[in-house]
């Protein structure tokens, strides 16, 4: 019935969104979530909807418990402000951010588009947010609710500070957040930050991701780009398992414009940032699969870009991903896709004669 109402529905909700611009209806979405996420009646009454039960959907990944496999990416929730609600509109978790060691505006705007053909967005926020310690001060305010969905912290660069002192910038971050996040997130492939890309070179990633673990008290993560070369994706996967990471989130937004529907021009009109969504599905699944080869079974694997539909959600997690990670596709799908996905995941889990998630996971290789 559910289902049926958001088919007939939301599509007409969106074209409404879609005709306010992308930035301001994101505040206005983001604002009512944290509100709803406040009141206990309200949140009861989204996870009765929205959140699923299935047992078979649980895991336990680098020690934290998820009551399901899909997660909100970094990028919608910058400041912390809706952490009561993720889990009550059925997210297995979400990461906050990305935050970084001072608080900052971001790139200047318009920095957020759409392109409806191909279901995707280019963003080229520049990782506005609040700072460090004023999302740690979210944080520390505690999550009620029916379902608690653990929450990562995504921490990135300053823009103003010098790539010669993000070792010391990344470790303010990760020693304010680690304690109250259930794992931290190093992003150091974001596009829209100046030479932030430049730290996933091994020689400079190393000391970043040691520092991040020196003071975090939680599993630590690295995230990725899709625009690492092979060789390249094997050198962070080899020094992730080497320093004792936890896992590898991959993969973040594409600067590549490949593989797009939309009207050439229009999309260079749109400028520089990270393009996410199906576009960028290809090379996601093509750098799991590189990972779970080299690494599986070493660190978790977290797998995000483009996932829009039940067979690719389970072909992922039989490629190798332990969790997964959406954002665009619930701008275009709403929280109800999201039930349907979780949904179709214990569905094929049964199908296929799995007991749990975590049997299913790189099962295509076995």
């Amino acid at each position: 019935m559910l289902s049926t109402l958001n088919r007939l529905a939301y599509p007409t909700l969106r074209k409404l969104m879609f005709l306010i611009p992308p930035e301001r209806i994101h505040r206005i979405i983001a604002r009512t979530i944290s509100v709803a996420g406040r009141l206990p009646l309200v949140r009861t009454m989204l996870s009765r909807m929205f959140a699923g039960t299935d047992p078979a959907l649980r895991s336990t990944v680098f020690g934290v418990e998820f009551p399901a496999p899909i997660g909100l990416a970094a990028g919608f929730d910058k400041s912390a402000e809706c952490v009561n609600a993720w889990g009550q509109l059925g997210f297995g978790y979400a990461e906050i951010g990305t935050i970084t060691g001072q608080a900052q505006p971001g790139n200047p705007g318009p920095r957020l588009f759409r392109l409806p053909a191909d279901r995707a967005l280019i963003n080229r926020m520049g990782f506005n947010n609040p700072g460090a310690a004023a999302a740690a001060g979210r944080l520390s305010q505690g999550r009620p609710g029916p379902v608690r969905a653990p929450i990562g912290a995504n921490i990135g660069k300053t823009k103003v500070v010098p790539l010669d002192g993000a070792v010391d910038d990344y470790r303010l971050s990760a020693r304010l957040l680690g304690p109250l996040a259930d794992f931290v997130v190093v992003n150091v492939s974001s596009p829209n930050t100046p030479g932030l890309r430049d730290l996933q070179a091994v020689e400079s990633l190393r000391p970043v991701l040691a520092a991040a673990l020196e003071v975090a008290s939680v599993p630590v993560l690295v995230k990725i780009a899709p625009d690492l070369s092979d060789d390249d994706v094997d050198a962070v996967a080899d020094l992730a398992v080497e320093l004792g990471l936890a896992g590898i989130v991959a993969t973040n937004t594409t600067i590549g414009r490949g593989g797009v529907a939309t009207p050439r021009a229009d999309v260079d009109a749109m400028g520089a940032g990270g393009l996410s969504g199906p576009p960028v599905a290809d090379r996601s699944l093509e750098v799991l699969r590189r990972l779970y080869a080299r690494v599986g079974g070493q660190l978790a694997l977290i797998s995000v870009g483009g996932i829009e539909t039940v067979d690719q959600a389970w072909e992922r997690i039989r490629a190798g991903a332990d969790l997964l990670q959406v954002y665009t596709g619930f701008i275009y799908g709403g929280p109800v896709w999201l039930r349907e996905l979780h949904d179709g995941i214990a569905d094929r889990l049964r199908s296929h004669g799995f007991a749990s998630l975590s049997e299913a996971v790189g099962s295509e290789t076995r």
